[in-house]
């Protein structure tokens, strides 16, 4: 049985809903997960984890700030443990952009910082428009409708593959 943190950072929410499905599965294979904002580890003994997961959500095209400082920040532990990152953004809608290789906002983050994780995960967000602010939700329509992807103001639209994150789960199990 392992101790392991799920740190999120989030903008809208759906990356700690992840990481919610990610630590009940954990816990059902005998685990002891515990899911935090990323914005709350500083105050954590990290070093009292046996595996450390990084869920990240992107949002116009960036990870938060507060992502690069944790990692910064904890390179030396993150190296010294089994730890794994997962990415959540609407261009991973599309297939072809799912895996650290293909997803240029993974590849770009992965390659900017100092951690190596053993594992990685790439799943596709949720745009709900309905809790958007009007400038996000109008930008966020913009960029759909540039990408082809759903605009109506109304619509909330999950393009999770929920399935991709129970097998992330399962290797994160054996990590």
């Amino acid at each position: 049985m392992k101790r392991i943190l799920i740190a999120c950072s989030t903008v809208d929410g759906h990356t700690v809903e992840i990481g919610r499905r990610l630590q009940e599965q954990l816990a059902a294979l005998g685990h002891t997960p515990e899911l935090v904002q990323l914005e709350q580890t500083p105050s954590l003994p990290l070093a009292d984890y046996d595996q450390i997961v990084i869920g990240a959500s992107i949002r116009y095209g960036h990870f938060r700030p507060a992502l690069y400082q944790f990692v910064e920040r904890n390179a030396a532990l993150l190296a010294s443990k089994p730890s794994a990152f997962y990415a959540v953004n609407a261009v991973a809608r599309k297939p072809a952009k799912q895996t650290a290789e293909t997803n240029p906002y993974t590849r770009k983050f992965l390659a900017k910082v100092p951690w190596k994780p053993a594992l990685v995960g790439v799943f596709g967000g949720k745009i709900n428009y309905p809790q958007l602010g009007p400038l996000d939700r109008n930008v966020i329509r913009f960029i759909m409708w540039m990408t082809k992807g759903p605009t109506d103001p109304r619509s909330v639209t999950d393009f999770t593959d929920w399935a991709q994150v129970e097998a992330f789960g399962r290797k994160l199990a054996e990590q």
